[in-house]
């Protein structure tokens, strides 16, 4: 028998992909890249960034800070931070010919040397 499709109900989802929302995860980048050539480190361990916030905010269009670049890049190219805090911003798209219509803006959160306990959390914005 054929699972049914739970989609035909006439069921209207609303897409939680359009709101604008700040959310800082903990990433721990140094089982992204595990493995690699100390010469590849820092620059998987860039597009590891991106495509952690491609995933968690469901955004293609992420732009990094060029202080989230140093912090990554800060102790050269083999010596990437094993786990870094990240605030990523989901934000309107206010480009006319833009494909998408939002896009994610990730940040350093500068000064948390102890990792224990953080969790994902939603920064309000004033």
């Amino acid at each position: 028998m054929a699972p049914k499709d739970k989609s035909a109900k006439g069921k209207k989802t609303r897409s939680a992909l359009q709101d604008v929302v700040t959310r800082e995860y903990t990433i721990h980048l140094h089982k992204r890249v595990h493995g690699m050539q100390f010469k590849k480190r820092a620059p998987k361990a860039v597009k590891e960034i991106v495509k952690f916030a491609q995933k968690a905010m469901g955004v293609q269009d992420v732009r990094l800070d060029p202080k989230l670049n140093e912090e990554v890049w800060k102790f050269g190219v083999k010596d990437v931070p094993r786990r870094m805090r990240v605030r990523l911003e989901r934000k309107r798209n206010d480009d006319e010919d833009a494909k998408e219509k939002l896009y994610v803006l990730a940040l350093p959160v500068l000064g948390i040397t102890n990792f224990k306990g953080l969790e994902t959390a939603v920064v309000e914005e004033a």
